[in-house]
């Protein structure tokens, strides 16, 4: 279900871009899937849910899958991969119209293989330094999350406002033909 929900990802990207950069989009959604497999594959796993310390696991048997035997252990890799995928997805439509494939890639394999696993590590794994499972978390308190809705989503979040505010805003996206900003009704309930 979580893996599915990344053609509804790129539906509301293509939704929310001009009709003239829907297949940019729909190209960065498969981005995020390729490179997010690539990168969880070699080496997020191992990161993630390993164990050997507080920070990143360090556990060879999980790197590159070399370890896992079971089908439980892979439908668990692919478990973990699709919500590593779905936050890179999440800042597509942030920066949709202002990056290159390239760049898009390099962060999307980035974000997959050392950004989410260092924080999923931290929060689920029990030597995460976040853990409520580690008996010395941090400053004493420890961080319960439920399904990803911090892990995956605030990652996601903050990746997606460092790329707003590298990449700036999108030149000619809000404004009409004669240079004034285009105000939807949409636009006026919201502010």
């Amino acid at each position: 279900m979580v893996f599915g929900m990344q053609c509804g990802f790129a539906m509301l990207c293509a939704g929310s871009l001009r009709s003239k950069n829907a297949k940019n989009i729909m190209l960065q959604n498969i981005l995020d899937v390729s490179a997010g497999a690539i990168g969880f594959f070699l080496c997020g796993y191992g990161f993630a849910l390993s164990d050997g310390g507080s920070f990143v696991g360090s556990d060879p048997d999980y790197f590159a899958l070399s370890g896992l035997t079971t089908g439980s252990e892979y439908i668990a890799f692919f478990f973990q991969f699709a919500f590593a995928a779905s936050a890179a997805t999440i800042v597509a439509g942030t920066i949709a119209e202002r990056c290159k494939m390239v760049a898009y890639f390099c962060y999307a394999f980035f974000l997959t293989s050392f950004v989410y696993p260092v924080v999923v590590h931290a929060i689920w794994n029990k030597e995460g330094f976040l853990s409520t499972d580690n008996d010395n978390p941090f400053r004493g308190v420890g961080m319960i999350d439920f399904a990803g809705s911090g892990v995956v989503h605030m990652t996601g979040g903050m990746c997606a406002l460092i790329g707003a505010i590298v990449l700036g805003p999108r030149i000619g996206r809000f404004y009409d033909t004669a240079g004034r900003p285009a105000v939807s009704l949409f636009s006026v309930f919201i502010f």
